[in-house]
């Protein structure tokens, strides 16, 4: 999985985890591992022009998703293997985010993650116009992050542990380990 990050916030980002998320969520669902995606972070100005001049909103968004090549998860197991594809670009805004994490009540970071999956949930062809269509992508959203989330605490417990143990077998000299001396 190719993801190339560009920041023109200004603004600090967590450019590897929200690399993460992104992988983690084309992962499960399906999506070609040679397939490629583009994060681009950018200002409210820069969101704010985007977003008049693609959706004839004003204001700058949070997220927004610009499809390359039409890609369907999963797939039929028969089907041909559709090779890599570029998915195409998700642009966010990081200081919308954060004033949308201040309201949810969650930090900045959670909610650059929210937002790389509701991105990358579009450039698959999912969305959220109708009821139904919300049901299912933020249902689908929220289950991603909540699969991530605890995939990323087990991570954590596990490198924990090791290092637990890893101290414990130096100190009783089952190591040899020079660095516990």
């Amino acid at each position: 999985m190719s993801i190339e990050v560009s920041n023109e916030s200004g603004v600090a980002v967590p450019a590897k985890r929200l690399m993460a998320v992104a992988r983690y969520a084309l992962d499960r669902l399906d999506v070609h591992p040679a397939a490629e995606l583009s994060m681009v972070f950018v200002d409210k100005e820069t969101m704010a022009e985007l977003h008049v001049q693609w959706m004839d909103l004003p204001g700058p968004t949070d997220v927004m998703s610009f499809p390359m090549d039409e890609l369907t998860p999963g797939g039929r197991p028969d089907a041909a293997d559709p090779g890599p594809a570029m998915l195409g670009d998700i642009i966010i805004c990081p200081q919308v985010a954060a004033e949308q994490a201040e309201q949810a009540g969650h930090s900045p970071e959670h909610e650059l993650a929210v937002l790389t999956v509701h991105g990358v949930l579009h450039l698959l062809g999912y969305d959220h116009a109708e009821p139904d269509e919300e049901k299912e992508m933020f249902g689908l959203q929220n289950q991603l992050l909540a699969d991530w989330v605890a995939a990323q605490e087990e991570k954590a417990r596990k490198a924990a542990q090791v290092e637990r143990d890893r101290r414990l077998l130096g100190k009783v000299g089952l190591l040899d380990d020079s660095s516990d001396r």
